[in-house]
């Protein structure tokens, strides 16, 4: 499918159950862009529109192996992550990122969900910092309802 009619772009992040967010919101948004999305699923949670039940983070041969996949097929021209869990994702992530091409990327570092769960692990956030935002193209504000999350995870 290396077809350059319609434009393709990856989401890299886990899913929500409920559809409010994760790659099933980014998916949304990107057929209502006229887009063709692909994801790369970093982990699959238990949540609806109350909040995040559970939390389980796909292994790192997983993760691989759906970039693989998509690098072999498909002609991905920019890609965004979103919910990343832990340091082995983000870890994973950086890894193939740097071995594929799949352009501009944008870092949506989320680590709150709207309901208060946390969503990214502490020492996961200086790995985003540090590994994965020198790839970012483009990095987006992140607010939890009217709280702002500072690079250290404090809450302000």
């Amino acid at each position: 499918m290396k077809s350059k009619l319609v434009p393709q772009v990856l989401t890299i992040a886990g899913t929500d159950s409920g559809g409010g967010a994760g790659i099933q919101a980014d998916m949304k948004t990107m057929q209502e862009r006229h887009v063709f999305s692909t994801c790369v699923v970093v982990a699959v949670t238990a949540q609806n529109t109350l909040g995040v039940l559970d939390v389980e983070v796909m292994p790192k041969r997983m993760i691989d192996q759906q970039f693989k996949a998509l690098a072999e097929d498909l002609d991905i021209k920019v890609a965004k992550t979103g919910m990343l869990a832990n340091t082995a994702v983000v870890n994973a992530v950086v890894e193939n990122y740097q071995k594929y091409d799949f352009g501009p990327l944008v870092v949506d570092p989320v680590m709150i969900a709207k309901g208060g769960a946390k969503l990214l692990s502490d020492d996961a956030i200086d790995a985003v910092r540090t590994q994965l935002a020198p790839l970012a193209y483009l990095i987006t504000p992140q607010l939890t309802g009217s709280r702002k999350i500072s690079w250290d995870g404090n809450q302000k």
